[in-house]
This record gives C-alpha cells, structure tokens and sequence, in this order.
C-alpha cells in the first residue's frame, strides 16, 4: 500500500483510507463479523486511515470501529472523527465540541483520535446547519485546540463543505491540519478550473490552497456517493441514495452524467467506472488519502484492487476532459 505524506502532520497516510460512513453502511448497519473481516483485511492491506463520525448511524459506526480496534488491538493506525455542533448550540460551542468528543472517544473506546473533523459546512454567514468562517476561526478553532492541548486529539480539521469562498478563507487561515474535499470524475474543480457553465459547485482550486497552507487533503465522495458506479441500484443495507454534495442537484443526474463516462471502459482505460473513479482520485499529488464508502467486504476488495493498479494514465485524465466537456451548459 503507497503511503503518502499528510500535509504538514507528519503523518504518511495509506492512499486508501477505509471510510466507515452511513452511504455504504457496512460499519452502520453490517454484520458484525463481516465488519471486523473487512476492518482486518483493510489492516493487513496496509490500510492505516480509519474515518467515521457521530452522524454515521447516530454513533453507532465509532461503537463497531471501536469494538473491533479494542479486540484487533493494531499499530500504527490512524483514528478520526467528526463533530457537527447543532444549530441550537452555536451560542456554546467549545461546550458542544466538548460533549461531542467526550462521546465519541467513549464509542471508540479511545483516549485520543488523531484527527478531529468539524462535520457542519462552512458558509459566509453561517445559519441552518452551516456555521460562519467567522464562527469557525474565534469559536471551533479555540475549542479544538484546547482539546489538542489537553491531549484528547492530535489535529485539527474540516470537512470542506460549504460555500467556495468561506472554505478558501478557513483553509489559508493555517488553523487546520486537515481539510475534507470532494473530488471526482464529475468534479475535479478541487484541482483544475470547469468549462464554462458547469452544473457543478465550483470549488476554485482548493487543492492549491491546501499546498499553500501545508494542509492534509482526504478526498471524500470519490465515488459520487455511488453514482459513479453508473447504476441507481443501492444495496440493501446501503443508505438511501445521498443527497449530492458539489455536483448534480440530483442524484440521478448525476448517475446520468456518470454513465456518459463509460467510454473510459469501452475504450480499456479501466475494467469498470467504479475502478476508474477510485484511481481518477488518486491521480492528483495533493490527494492524502481517499474514502470510499462500502456495504459490502467484496467493495473494500474492489477498492483495494483498482488503489494497486495506480492513477490513471494521462491518455485516461485527457479522455475525461473530452467527456466533461459534454455537460457544459446544462442545468445542475
């Protein structure tokens, strides 16, 4: 497994990450044995990034991960997590943050995670479930690092969900370590500007902030929350088909817009669009680490194999460009 250095941590990440989210649901809703089977192959592969959040199955994928780590006991791994402070509780955030933890490090049975993520987006001015970059930098930001100074996590975090703007702001500020990006086949703006009239989000090269500020990228929704796979099927303990996150308004546009990308397979770029999701998101050298939402031991397997044959070929990278080009113009 190609180990990649995370930022300005220290840390070298696996490039596969093992994301324990509520999408795939293995971790939330699984079996139990084919949890700790999959958590120990993901281990024995090389995987060393554990991902999960108190909004996965309301705390019940830290309980499994926690459950499973405490018998598997592994080195060398590295644990995060998520906070979302509530809209009711933005009056008092080191309080929420701290209740947050507390629970969390209780579910996973641990005394510290290395990376703790704020789970709610970041906008301008904040309302709803989003917090203000203000919010973020003179409330979150001082909460967390007492956390950091009291030893109960090891870095700061963001899921880089929001508005462009804000996200760009809240990164260059240096204040985090770690910053959660979508990037796909249907969204590559994290890295390289979009035709004109692209019915996606914008995210104005991210990924250049993130290397200016020495920031940690973990590429989340790599997969589109499964719309890359080109099929609206969802497996049976899979979570309903998501909202889409700086792409499609709908998830079945972008399931649409997915299938349109099926000459990378037709012309043997990659054997399946699944597989040429996974290594279009390893292609950029900013990418730490990547998740990819499972239901199944059989996915983490797909995974891992497309992760071993590497980025795609360039030849690959300019086909997709050619096929993206398609969807300018068109309603979001």
């Amino acid at each position: 497994m190609q180990l990649r250095m995370f930022g300005r941590t220290g840390m070298q990440l696996s490039v596969l990450g093992f994301g324990c989210g509520a999408v795939g649901g293995l971790m939330v809703r699984g079996d139990a044995a084919d949890q700790e089977r999959t958590v120990a192959r993901a281990i024995a592969s090389g995987v060393n990034y554990f991902d999960t959040a108190v909004l996965y199955g309301n705390g019940e994928s830290e309980t499994n991960l926690g459950r499973i780590l405490h018998k598997l006991k592994p080195a060398g791994i590295v644990v995060a997590t998520k906070v979302r402070v509530p809209a009711s509780e933005t009056g008092r955030i080191a309080d929420a943050v701290t209740h947050s933890l507390e629970g969390s490090l209780a579910r996973l049975r641990l005394d510290r995670v290395d990376i703790l993520h704020l789970h709610n987006p970041i906008t301008e001015a904040g309302g709803g479930s989003a917090l203000s970059a203000g919010q973020v930098l003179d409330g979150v930001v001082p909460a967390f690092d007492r956390l950091r100074r009291q030893g109960k996590i090891g870095f700061l975090g963001i899921s880089a969900v929001g508005e462009t703007a804000a996200l760009h702001r809240v990164i260059a500020s240096r204040a985090f370590d770690s910053a959660q990006i979508v990037y796909n086949m249907l969204n590559p703006s994290a890295a390289v500007p979009l035709p004109a009239n692209y019915p996606a989000q914008d995210y104005a090269g991210l990924f250049d902030a993130t290397e200016a500020a020495g920031v940690g990228v973990v590429g989340i929704r790599v997969l589109a929350g499964g719309a890359l796979s080109g099929s609206a099927e969802r497996h049976p303990i899979a979570g309903a088909a998501p909202d889409p996150i700086g792409s499609a308004v709908r998830y079945d546009a972008d399931v649409d817009r997915a299938r349109r990308l099926t000459p990378l397979v037709a012309e043997g770029f990659a054997a399946s669009l699944t597989e040429a999701a996974v290594r279009f998101a390893l292609s950029h050298p900013a990418m730490g680490t990547i998740l990819v939402g499972m239901a199944t031991p059989q996915q983490f397997d797909d995974a891992l194999a497309a992760v071993q044959k590497g980025p795609l070929p360039q030849a690959a990278l300019d086909r997709l460009i050619a096929l993206r080009q398609a969807f300018a113009g068109e309603a979001r």
